[in-house]
């Protein structure tokens, strides 16, 4: 026994104490208790707190107070997921001028390099957020191009979209679409779209809707063979 001990890093003291101590046993009304919690978190997407942990509970017939949930709820280590802060990628309060909305929620085009769909979005990691804008082509579905970031600036967008068009290459006349976030709209991006024969067209604001038709599932092929 002092070997296992030593391979698990475990006093033998501490052992033979833990090992004289009555076991806690759990009676059946508990365990049924405990059982639910469990249930009930896991639903909730680890979302649920003592409070309402205590009102779904008690709706359901427990009889438990507030104080008793914390308490089994840190000894099943229930800890609740805060949600990570909002970050907004679209400042249309600018001084740019706003192109009009030529796709017109036509997201399905005929052929290749004929609409490009470009949206910024945001990532958590370790180190804070990073910024992500991306460039689909609206026929395929897939990735032309993406550029990261930590900071939102023009610059983001414009490595993005030179990366499309040096590997893609595309013909004049390909109507390129976004928000109405400054980005977009500023000077040195709109020159860029018209040296390279670019259309350029903005969803409505606060549309939404018209954003997320394309952009929603831009994450996944950055992953794979999807990107071209």
């Amino acid at each position: 026994m002092n070997h296992l001990c030593r391979l698990l890093g475990v006093q033998s003291s501490a052992y033979y104490a833990w090992r004289s101590r009555p076991a806690k046993i759990i009676g059946p009304e508990e365990l049924e208790l405990r059982r639910r919690m469990k249930t009930l978190f896991a639903e909730s997407r680890a979302s649920l707190g003592s409070r309402m942990m205590m009102a779904n509970l008690r709706a359901e017939g427990f009889m438990v107070g507030r104080e008793r949930v914390r308490r089994l709820m840190k000894a099943l280590d229930l800890k609740v997921k805060r949600k990570r802060q909002y970050q907004s990628t679209t400042d249309s309060r600018h001084d740019f001028p706003v192109a009009e909305n030529i796709l017109n929620r036509a997201f399905s085009p005929d052929r290749p390099n004929q609409v490009w769909g470009a949206d910024i979005t945001y990532l958590w990691t370790q180190e804070g957020w990073i910024y992500l804008a991306v460039v689909i082509d609206l026929h395929s579905r897939r990735v032309v191009c993406w550029a990261m970031d930590r900071r939102m600036k023009q610059a983001l967008v414009v490595r993005a979209l030179m990366m499309g068009i040096n590997l893609r290459q595309p013909p004049p006349g390909l109507l390129h679409h976004s928000d109405r976030g400054s980005q977009y709209a500023s000077r040195v991006y709109r020159q860029l779209l018209k040296q390279h024969g670019m259309l350029v067209s903005m969803s409505r604001k606060g549309n939404c809707w018209e954003c997320e038709a394309y952009p929603c599932g831009v994450m996944r092929p950055l992953n794979d063979s999807s990107v071209v």
